[in-house]
C-alpha cells in the first residue's frame, strides 16, 4: 500500500469547501426552477399534472433506477474486470469486452423493448436495461485502469515480498481507482438519460413529464422532465467526483 501511496502522491487533490459549490447551487436551481413552474402553472391541465406531490415522487422513482442499476453494474463489471486482467484469463478478454460491446451498439429503447416481452411492465425491466447499459463503461476502464500500472510498481510491491492477492488489493485497485470510477461516473451519466425512456414500460421516473408534456404540447411540463435529468446527470457526476478524491485521499 505504501508503494502505492508513494506513486500517486502527485496526482491526489484535496477534497475542499469549494468543491461543493457546483452541487449546491444544482440543486438551488433545482429547486426554485421546479417551484417556480409549479406555481405559475399556464392552464389547468398543468396545474393539476405539475405538482410537488408528483414531481418528488418521479424523481424518487428516477434515483431509485439509477442507484439500483448502477450497483448491480459496478458489482458485475468490477470483479469481471479485475478477473480478465489476471493472466490466466487475459486470452478471452478481448471475446467477453467484444461481446459486450456489441450489446452495447444495440439502442437502449430497442433492449427495453427486448426485455419488456420477457419480464413485463414496471420497474424490473427498467432497472434490467438500465444495467445491461451501464456494464460496459465500467468493464473498460476496470480493464485500462489495472492495465495502465505501471510494472515497475508492480515488480517493485513483489520484491518486497507481496503476493498476488496482495499486490492486486493494495498496489493495482488503489492505483486503478480514479480510472475505474470515471467508468463509473460515464455509467452512471448514462443511466440517468436511460432511465427516462423506462417511463414508456410504466417504470415511472422523470421521463412520464416529458412523455405527458409531448402528448398534451404542454411544453413546460416536458422541460421540467428534461431540465431535472439533466441537472440530475450534473449532480451525481459532481458527487461522484468528490467521492472519487475522497478515495484518493485515503
Amino acid at each position: 500500500m505504501k508503494v502505492a501511496k508513494m506513486y500517486n502522491t502527485q496526482t491526489r487533490g484535496r477534497v475542499r469547501w469549494t468543491d461543493f459549490i457546483l452541487p449546491v447551487l444544482i440543486i438551488v436551481i433545482a429547486v426554485f426552477w421546479s417551484s417556480y413552474a409549479i406555481a405559475h402553472p399556464r392552464d389547468m391541465m398543468v396545474a393539476n399534472f405539475l405538482t410537488t406531490s408528483r414531481l418528488l415522487q418521479s424523481l424518487r422513482q428516477h434515483i431509485y433506477l439509477i442507484l439500483v442499476s448502477a450497483a448491480l453494474a459496478i458489482v458485475t463489471a468490477l470483479p469481471l474486470g479485475l478477473i480478465l486482467t489476471r493472466p490466466a484469463f487475459r486470452h478471452v478478454c478481448g471475446i467477453v469486452t467484444a461481446v459486450i460491446n456489441v450489446l452495447q451498439s444495440i439502442p437502449s429503447f430497442a433492449v427495453i423493448a427486448l426485455i419488456f416481452s420477457f419480464t413485463g411492465v414496471g420497474a424490473r425491466t427498467a432497472i434490467i436495461a438500465i444495467w445491461a447499459y451501464s456494464i460496459l463503461p465500467i468493464l473498460n476502464n476496470t480493464i485500462a485502469g489495472i492495465r495502465g500500472v505501471d510494472s515497475f510498481v508492480k515488480d517493485s510491491a513483489k520484491g518486497m515480498g507481496m503476493k498476488k492477492a496482495a499486490v492486486l488489493f493494495k498496489i493495482e485497485i488503489p492505483l486503478a481507482i480514479p480510472v475505474i470510477i470515471a467508468g463509473i461516473r460515464t455509467a452512471v451519466v448514462i443511466n440517468v438519460g436511460t432511465a427516462v425512456i423506462a417511463a414508456f414500460i410504466g417504470a415511472g421516473g422523470l421521463g412520464d413529464f416529458i412523455i405527458a408534456g409531448k402528448n398534451t404540447s404542454r411544453y413546460a411540463v416536458m422541460l421540467i422532465g428534461a431540465g431535472l435529468a439533466s441537472l440530475l446527470a450534473l449532480f451525481l457526476d459532481s458527487m461522484i467526483g468528490l467521492v472519487e478524491k475522497a478515495l484518493q485521499n485515503r
